[in-house]
């Protein structure tokens, strides 16, 4: 039985999945520079780790891009930051971003996410830093996120209220 293995073939599909999501990217950052001609640490909001070339970093913010978030992401086992702040993303956050567990930032700020906040976030264990606000989201704040030990920052203001 083979052990299913990633590479930066992995990290690549992942991004392309997220470039076919989205639907608007008027200073032409993704839709032109993400491709498959070019190496994927490369690409513009793509850095990625000296050691073992995968992508660690994805910082497309203020790209005023408009899409949604794909579940492909949670393929992105090294990632470590996950920056998406003031772009026009919309609908929820899928669960297989529960999946990157050494992630240690997101941003999510200023977009138009919207449901409730996921309580998936509780699973991030090495995360840090958590910013949401600036959103669409509703309901509680998940209890799992309170036992998440390495949490420094969390902002959850200006969503929408219920």
């Amino acid at each position: 039985m083979a052990t299913k293995q990633t590479n930066i073939t992995t990290d690549q599909s992942a991004l392309l999945a997220l470039k076919a999501r989205i639907t608007s990217d008027p200073h032409n950052l993704i839709l032109t520079n993400w491709s498959t001609t070019t190496l994927v640490c490369n690409w513009v909001g793509v850095a990625c780790g000296k050691h073992h070339h995968r992508v660690t970093t994805l910082n497309i913010s203020y790209f005023c891009l408009t899409g949604t978030i794909t579940p492909e992401l949670g393929n992105l086992s090294f990632l470590v930051e996950l920056r998406v702040t003031n772009n026009s993303f919309h609908g929820t956050l899928p669960s297989e971003l529960g999946r990157l567990r050494i992630m240690k930032l997101i941003s999510f700020t200023f977009n138009q996410f919207s449901g409730i906040i996921p309580s998936w976030f509780g699973s991030l264990s090495k995360l840090q830093d958590l910013y949401l606000y600036g959103n669409k989201f509703s309901g509680s704040i998940p209890a799992a996120i309170f036992n998440l030990s390495a949490l420094q920052v969390i902002s959850l203001s200006n969503n929408q209220e219920k």
